[in-house]
């Protein structure tokens, strides 16, 4: 009797690691690049360049907070600037095959992106996929996240104004 129930014990955990090695094996390209950005879960702060520059942000002391939430399932990003009053927040979500950045922002729209790592794994994309909102000051169109180390990434930003691009680069260093 015992051997008959450490045999079927055997047999579970036989199945149940073929199982999770199948699921690791077929992860979407989604979830890898998903898997990426939650490395990114701390403090960073670093300073912000523009192009053409922006006198209410260009030089600026910038605080980023990324938060791994919603057990697993979601990343959320906060940005806060020593010269703005606010802080846009993004929200990052594998939903079926897409990585799905959603961007609230302080223009008063929600931008979604579409993400996908390099093949070499430094970078993760963001190509404009659609917004609601007021779009009468324009929008967030495209966004990279560069991974350098496991202390240094940076972000670029690109807002869409009446069909000119003002880019945000941000050269951060983990804090925690």
């Amino acid at each position: 009797m015992k051997s008959r129930i450490a045999l079927s014990v055997l047999f579970v955990l036989i199945a149940a690691g073929a199982f999770a090695s199948d699921a690791t094996a077929t992860q979407s390209d989604a979830q890898k690049s998903f898997d990426k950005m939650k490395t990114l879960a701390g403090s960073w702060e670093g300073i912000v360049t523009t192009v053409p520059q922006q006198a209410d942000i260009e030089g600026t002391l910038t605080q980023v907070s990324l938060r791994v939430t919603s057990m697993g399932h979601t990343l959320m990003h906060e940005a806060r600037g020593s010269k703005r009053p606010d802080d846009p927040i993004t929200m990052f979500v594998v939903e079926e095959d897409r990585l799905l950045l959603t961007h609230y922002c302080d223009a008063d729209n929600r931008p979604r992106m579409v993400g996908r790592m390099s093949p070499d794994g430094k970078t993760v994309e963001f190509d404009f996929l659609d917004v609601t909102g007021n779009l009468q000051y324009g929008h967030m169109q495209h966004a990279v996240f560069t991974f350098l180390d496991a202390n240094h990434h940076t972000e670029d930003w690109t807002f869409m104004m009446k069909d000119k691009p003002m880019h945000a680069h941000f050269d951060l260093t983990r804090k925690n």
